[in-house]
């Protein structure tokens, strides 16, 4: 099983490049031997928290991750186990009420802020890489994702960035690029990294 771990700031484009590779890989037919586990469902559940309270927690910190729910959901995915991922509600802050179900496949593709942060978890993976981008184009990007995808606004957006989104980056997030094995620089595009990145993992899959 060939484990990839994706890092990399907020909006820096983590998530386009996981499913860059599961979707050039489904145009080969071998979409089907790729599980993809983005962290953000595993954030802490906060169901019993009112609404209020959960828009004011520090999402960008390592200790919002449940990282006991993670490791073993990896652990049973790596022993060839079915698992049942959380789905978050970025609306709600907090996981909803229904679960994904995962199967273990060939590859599994873990992508999140904190991919590369955890030694367990770098200890697994067989390809690390980091995704960065300068930071006001991060910025740009997440105004206009929160705004459009996630119904927030102005205010609340640049408050979570000054307070949390942009400290928390410095201090725990980029640190982790020195552990990648691939940087990807994603202000324009990254066409020549992901053809890389898919030709390792077809080979891999041609294996499985």
């Amino acid at each position: 099983m060939l484990v990839i771990s994706i890092a990399g700031g907020t909006a820096s484009g983590k998530t386009t490049v996981a499913r860059s590779i599961i979707e050039i890989l489904a145009s080969k037919n071998i979409h089907d031997k790729v599980s993809f586990i983005n962290m953000d469902s595993y954030y802490v559940d906060l169901s019993n928290i009112k609404l209020d309270e959960r828009k004011k927690i520090n999402f960008d910190h390592p200790n919002s991750i449940d990282w006991e729910l993670l490791y073993e959901h990896l652990n049973d995915l790596l022993n060839r186990k079915p698992i049942n991922k959380p789905v978050y509600s970025y609306t709600q802050y907090t996981r909803s009420s229904v679960y994904e179900v995962i199967y273990p496949n060939s590859v599994v593709i873990v992508e999140g802020l904190f991919a590369l942060y955890d030694e367990k978890i770098r200890k697994i993976s067989n390809i690390k890489i980091f995704v960065e981008a300068p930071d006001d184009i991060r910025l740009i990007r997440r105004i206009y994702r929160d705004i459009k995808e996630r119904k927030r606004n102005i205010d609340e957006i640049i408050d979570q960035y000054l307070n949390f989104v942009r400290p928390m980056y410095v201090e725990f997030i980029e640190p982790t690029k020195k552990h990648a094995d691939i940087i990807i620089q994603n202000e324009r595009n990254f066409n020549a990294a992901l053809e890389l990145l898919t030709a390792i993992v077809e080979k891999h899959t041609v294996w499985i």
